[in-house]
């Protein structure tokens, strides 16, 4: 038994910041994170929107374009760094929203930007067992929360927004490959290090990040994870027709594609318009590929993340 990808779903908030409006409250400007991360403009979540929120939305599409209602589900997952409580865990709050009864497993994924590779590795493993028929696997964030909005090295990168897909067993292979790995050495240099102390915030409860250290690990880890992923069903870099990265920075895709000999062409870029929504990025730019018809049946797509952690890893699907 193998797991296949039937639906996916996207939701992006309303409101719309540019460059231009954070130039009025952070010292930047368009061209420096134009030139500098390749993003024009991201959404920002309501006041009253939390993560179960977006990621509810997201969820509703991707149910739909399976055909299947919400009872049919027999595993949630979520990947988010941004859940709406310390506990319950986000997935099982969607899970009500969703109006499900059936009591399947619920429960989220922390890997941060590496979370939906994560989650839908982990679903994936649950449905070739033949544990269930269906699962929902949501990347869903809220970064707008836990950003310093006087940091300009930070707070211009980050986004709102989910993205899910419904994955059904099956006796044909969708899903070909995954591997994920992390490096807990590196966990100061991409880090929220704050934490809840007897009621109060201790520590620094924004994202830092050493931006030059990231850059240099993810060119690299990001290269070698989707080569050692296709390596597992003797494919090569050129046998890929998309790949589609973690909306980071334009510039550790394009250095990704690259080093995999993979012209732009071939690459799903939404940063521009998102910006990075960490785990809810990779689905993100799923399901914009998938509705607009660039991925289509039998073709092999390659999803890859990095987050804090480190943790990276990748998926091969043949859609």
């Amino acid at each position: 038994m193998y797991s296949r990808i039937v639906g996916t779903g996207s939701y992006l908030p309303k409101k719309i910041l540019t460059n231009r409006d954070l130039e009025k409250v952070v010292d930047t400007s368009h061209e420096w994170i134009v030139t500098r991360t390749g993003i024009e403009e991201r959404r920002v979540a309501a006041d009253d929107q939390r993560t179960s929120d977006l990621a509810l939305e997201a969820s509703r599409a991707a149910l739909q374009a399976a055909g299947i209602q919400p009872n049919d589900l027999g595993l949630i997952v979520v990947a988010t760094t941004t859940p709406d409580y310390i506990f319950p865990s986000t997935a099982c709050i969607l899970q009500s929203k969703l109006g499900i009864d059936n009591t399947c497993p619920a429960f989220d994924i922390q890997a941060v930007c590496g979370g939906f590779v994560y989650a839908l590795a982990t679903a994936d493993l649950y449905l070739r067992a033949g544990r269930c028929r269906y699962a929902l696997v949501v990347g869903s964030e809220i970064y707008s929360r836990i950003l310093d909005w006087t940091d300009r090295s930070t707070c211009v990168l980050f986004g709102d927004g989910a993205g899910a897909v419904v994955l059904a067993a099956d006796k044909t292979a969708g899903i070909l490959a995954h591997r994920l790995h992390a490096d807990g050495r590196y966990s100061n240099t991409l880090a929220v290090p704050g934490q809840i102390c007897s009621g109060q915030v201790t520590g620094r409860p924004y994202v830092v990040m050493e931006g030059g250290a990231v850059f240099k690990f993810a060119v690299k880890a990001l290269g070698d994870i989707v080569e050692e992923t296709l390596a597992e069903v003797a494919m090569k870099p050129e046998d890929v027709d998309w790949l589609i990265p973690h909306q980071a920075n334009i510039r550790i895709i394009q250095a990704t594609a690259k080093r995999l000999g993979l012209p732009m062409e071939r690459v799903v870029v939404t940063v521009d318009k998102h910006g990075n929504t960490s785990a809810a990025s990779i689905p993100l730019a799923l399901d914009i590929a998938v509705r607009d018809g660039r991925v289509r049946p039998g073709q092999h797509v390659v999803l890859e993340g990095i987050g804090g952690g480190f943790t990276w890893g990748a998926v091969l699907i043949r859609w």
